[in-house]
């Protein structure tokens, strides 16, 4: 439990700066340990929750669904990733949370969560920050969806996630874990299967993308840039932001 909230603490402090103290009060957190096995929707739609889940390894997805139950995959979460922190000041889910993988999850109460922000007013920011990026995220995959074509939206997601892999201790870019169907791929893409497959074979006569055994390999970076009209400053890497709640 103490990597995983070290994960999270990491991906807490590549945007937002964290005294010794904050970080110890997210690093004592306690909370429930639950593996949940592939494919299970593990937070529901529409769903009234009363913790966030962190996780700690394997691979989730966040998405929405029509009322004839298709899904479409609006985010990918690896291990540090609090997939629902939003939840803690809105806790009647707006969308569900499915694992791609066997996954396990750390599910941190929102009372804790609350009670640490309300104490350290640089946790309750970094935790606003963290949303904010993940929102932008979210736009992002919205703009991917609806104005890539088939080869760009995979080669756009595959390079998003090779650099959110490294940063979470999966890889180095060019080569990453992701343990992701060609159907799970659709769905987060908006193509079929059929189209998936068409399209990663094109991906590697053009950039040499390869997807095999949960593995991702990108001999090409900037082949793969190119074609997937990849910038990454939606993902708001610019290092941690001048504290805010300090200056006040």
């Amino acid at each position: 439990m103490g990597s995983a909230l070290q994960l999270f603490v990491n991906r807490l402090t590549s945007r937002s700066l964290l005294t010794d103290e904050e970080m110890g009060a997210i690093l004592a957190l306690t909370g429930k340990v639950s593996q949940v096995a592939t494919h299970v929707d593990f937070v529901r739609l529409g769903e009234q929750v009363d913790h966030s889940c962190l996780v700690v390894d394997g691979l989730v997805g966040r998405f929405g669904q029509n009322k004839d139950g298709a899904r479409q995959i609006t985010c990918l979460h690896v291990q540090g990733d609090m997939a629902d922190l939003p939840s803690v000041v809105s806790p009647k889910s707006g969308w569900g949370l499915t694992t791609m993988t066997g996954t396990t999850i750390l599910r941190l109460a929102h009372a804790d969560l609350r009670r640490i922000a309300a104490a350290h007013p640089g946790i309750a920011e970094a935790f606003w920050r963290d949303c904010v990026a993940d929102g932008s995220l979210f736009s992002e995959w919205v703009v991917n969806v609806g104005r890539r074509d088939a080869l760009s939206r995979i080669a756009h997601l595959l390079c998003e996630m090779a650099i959110r892999c490294a940063r979470a201790g999966l890889g180095d870019g060019g080569s990453f874990a992701l343990a992701i169907t060609q159907s799970d791929l659709g769905d987060a893409t908006g193509l079929t299967s059929v189209h998936v497959n068409r399209t990663l074979k094109e991906l590697r006569s053009q950039a040499g993308v390869t997807i095999k055994s949960g593995k991702v390999t990108i001999p090409d970076w900037d082949q793969l840039v190119a074609i997937g009209d990849f910038d990454d400053g939606f993902m708001l890497l610019d290092g941690p932001a001048p504290r805010i709640a300090a200056a006040a």
